[in-house]
């Protein structure tokens, strides 16, 4: 087997060399089948059979690495009608969980990385983020809003253990009663029960936990490195238990391979503490789409050709429809009885309730805080 290079400005694949990538096999622990070039580069490497039946070794074991760049500004705003939040803090780039869903996955291609493998095992950290920080919310002109915390990749990834970035942004957070809201599918969050237990308290804490199905199998096909579906749970109940409110986000919610546990996820949800539920539709920007079918052929062979053409059906035959409001949602009969049965059963359940927007009011600048962030942690 050898590779010969290809112009493709696209980055994209045919079906055949996806299925060709398939039969290759994947990466044990991960969840990109292939490391698909960005969109941004001017060539391609694709494997051919040149008839010598050249027996290939086993690729090496994909280790991860962690690299330190240096931030110019931490906290990053945006203006999406269609999204709760206008502003976010991502301490990571590339997460290791490896979710082969993620719409974070093509950010990668910008610094000239896949959105396949690299961007699961060549992983960032913003080491000077408390530091910027404390300017930004130093600023003169800075009006306090929830900030979401790890909402690109996960604030709580496995190498947050060693790195704790996500545990000092939330003690400022904390010293300056600033609200945010976090979502993870790490059980790594219940470590900083001690900062999120207070805020919440204080009306300036929301967490939301994602489970995207509670096949165990499944899950570590789809989600590799993230906490198993039980632990998940397991975890709302601790947050909850603790004072903090919890959404379960069943996200996403992928037509033809897990839509059927709605009504069942939801409902373990709400039996370990859950006190409030979300959704989105798989989205499959850019690269996700090669990658997602990839996986699809890989994992799931017997139900790939099901699953991408009803989400084409609810794409207007596309795999993927960037208007707002559409995006996260899909239209057609069948997100509309997505959606019906996720409003029916949240009802059933009491997840529908209203929150209680998140307090604004007690923010005080970090402003000669130093010594104070330090104390009681």
């Amino acid at each position: 087997m050898r590779t010969r290079q290809k112009l493709n400005p696209k980055g994209r694949v045919t079906l055949l060399e996806t299925r060709q990538a398939a039969e290759r096999g994947e990466q044990r622990g991960r969840g990109a089948v292939s490391n698909q070039t960005g969109r941004f580069e001017p060539e391609t490497r694709h494997a051919f059979d040149d008839g010598w039946d050249t027996v290939e070794e086993t690729a090496a074991r994909l280790e991860t690495t962690l690299t330190q760049e240096s931030a110019k500004t931490i906290i990053t705003f945006n203006k999406s009608p269609d999204i709760s939040f206008d502003r976010t803090i991502n301490p990571y780039r590339g997460c290791e969980h490896g979710c082969i869903y993620c719409f974070a996955r093509p950010s990668h291609a910008y610094g000239g990385l896949s959105a396949g493998l690299d961007f699961e095992s060549r992983l960032f950290f913003k080491p000077n983020a408390p530091e910027l920080l404390k300017r930004e919310l130093s600023r003169p002109g800075y009006r306090p809003r929830p900030i979401a915390l790890g909402m690109n990749t996960d604030a709580f990834q496995p190498v947050e253990r060693d790195t704790g970035l996500t545990r000092e942004v939330l003690k400022i957070l904390l010293a300056c009663q600033h609200p945010v809201s976090l979502l993870t599918k790490s059980s790594l969050i219940e470590r900083d029960m001690d900062i999120i237990g207070p805020m919440a308290r204080m009306g300036l804490a929301r967490v939301g936990v994602s489970i995207t199905t509670l096949d165990r199998t499944l899950a570590r096909k789809m989600e590799p490195r993230a906490a198993t579906p039980a632990r998940r749970l397991q975890t709302i109940r601790a947050l909850s238990d603790a004072g903090i409110p919890v959404t379960v986000m069943t996200a996403p919610i992928i037509p033809g391979l897990t839509d059927h546990e709605i009504e069942n996820l939801l409902e373990a949800a709400a039996q370990h503490g859950a006190t409030g539920a979300g959704y989105v539709i798989l989205r499959l920007p850019y690269e996700i789409k090669d990658l997602f079918h990839e996986w699809l052929v890989t994992h799931v062979p017997d139900r790939a050709a099901k699953v991408i053409n009803t989400i084409r059906d609810m794409r207007g035959g596309k795999d993927y429809d960037a208007r707002w409001f559409e995006r996260g949602s899909g239209r057609g009969p069948v997100a509309k009885m997505i959606m019906q049965r996720f409003v029916r059963e949240t009802h059933r359940l009491g997840l529908d309730t209203p929150r209680a927007a998140l307090r604004t009011d007690l923010f005080r600048p970090p402003t000669a805080m130093d010594d104070q962030l330090e104390l009681g942690f």
